[in-house]
């Protein structure tokens, strides 16, 4: 049987949480995030779980069974530094990357201090290149 993701969408408002966020540094950037993803995506934000900012939605099915729904693109301004988060990963990005300033990555997230250290060009360069990934080997809905 197939399990569901534990992260879900909710009904949650994305700028009320991103105005809990501290500290004020971190509220800030996000901030401008939410109204950054949403320019450049043209989706509306929503709440997946309790921290992360998703636009769009896509369906997956993994070998295994497992499945279900996640977003396409988004971020959480996390105490730490910002999370990114690229679906399905980086496999050809390393050039806009070597391009993008002062980051780290993992599986699917680009982890940033603050959106001073990068170049926002670049980081839109590499968020369409992702929706542009899973809407040719997804199906995908705008949210």
């Amino acid at each position: 049987m197939a399990t569901p993701n534990k992260t879900q969408a909710t009904d949650a408002s994305p700028l009320a949480f991103i105005e809990s966020v501290t500290p004020p540094r971190r509220r800030e950037d996000g901030l401008t995030l939410l109204g950054w993803f949403g320019e450049v995506t043209a989706l509306t934000p929503r709440m997946w779980g309790t921290s992360l900012i998703g636009y769009g939605r896509y369906q997956y099915q993994y070998d295994s069974g497992h499945s279900g729904d996640y977003f396409l693109t988004g971020f959480s301004p996390r105490k730490a530094a910002l999370s990114v988060y690229i679906m399905p990963g980086y496999q050809d990005l390393s050039e806009p990357l070597s391009r993008l300033g002062k980051h780290k990555t993992g599986k699917s997230c680009l982890y940033i201090n603050r959106l001073s250290d990068i170049d926002m060009r670049v980081l839109e360069e590499i968020v369409t290149a992702g929706l542009l990934y899973m809407r040719t080997h997804y199906t995908t809905k705008d949210n």
